[in-house]
């Protein structure tokens, strides 16, 4: 199994479980990678600035269903099926908080729904990632690059 990097968001410090791995507890947050052929979207979000669509998991969802929630508010995606990929351990001295992540096809774009909170989005190459991305570090690197080879494996076990 591949060893990810320790990171930091804030005060907390972030540790990431690659699938089967799940969370012992729900998933209080949700983060979805969506690719389009070999381009990744980035949303344009308020007070983080360009980074992939996330956000709570509401009481009655699933973190799935969350994912999709967040793709269509922050990035205006509907998307393919997502594929589990892992999981966030957030802690700080204070709480532990975990974040389910998947990656996914996008289906179609549409409008953004959450104008509010996303100032826009944009398709990008994960080469460009390290100049975009508002917290890039090893961490992140890593679970970039596992979300775009889970995606291109998944699109190669499902050529017709």
């Amino acid at each position: 199994m591949r060893k990810f990097p320790t990171g930091k968001y804030g005060r907390q410090t972030l540790e990431f479980f690659p699938s089967p791995h799940k969370a012992p507890l729900r998933a209080f947050i949700s983060l979805v990678f969506c690719w389009q052929q070999d381009q990744v979207l980035l949303c344009d979000i308020e007070d983080r600035g360009w980074c992939i669509p996330s956000g709570r998991v509401e009481p009655g969802e699933t973190s799935c269903q969350a994912a999709r929630r967040e793709a269509l508010e922050e990035g205006g995606v509907l998307l393919e099926q997502p594929i589990y990929i892992g999981c966030y351990r957030m802690s700080d001295k204070n709480a532990v908080r975990w974040a389910d992540v998947f990656t996914a096809r996008v289906e179609k774009l549409v409008e953004i729904t959450c104008t509010e909170e996303s100032h826009g989005r944009k398709l990008i190459c994960p080469s460009k990632l390290p100049q975009e991305y508002h917290l890039w570090n090893p961490l992140v690197e890593q679970i970039f690059e596992l979300s775009h080879e889970v995606i291109r494996r998944h699109d190669l076990l499902n050529l017709d």
